[in-house]
């Protein structure tokens, strides 16, 4: 499912138009990001914990000629779903 697809599925739950509900996850997606660029982290309690990790600069392998590169230390997203969601798919 896209988010496309998951824009219609959630106006039809919620009985609103598509804009709308293009405009709801826009804002939930625009939030979280703006809480991770301050370096806040969102825990959203029986789903998931959003929070920035820094990763180290690190040695990687070319796949296309087993060439060693340096891949630069960077940011990353990390999204850990709550025990209550995983238990919820594991029954």
């Amino acid at each position: 499912m896209n988010k496309s697809e998951f824009t219609r599925v959630y106006a039809d739950r919620l009985g609103v138009t598509i804009k709308e509900a293009e405009d709801y996850v826009a804002k939930f997606i625009d939030t979280v990001t703006e809480c991770l660029e301050n370096g806040e982290y969102v825990h959203i309690s029986g789903f998931a914990t959003f929070e920035l990790k820094q990763k180290q600069e690190r040695v990687g392998v070319n796949p296309l000629n087993s060439e060693k590169i340096v891949i630069p230390a960077c940011k990353s997203p990390n999204v850990k779903s709550s025990k209550t969601y995983k238990a919820y798919f594991n029954k």
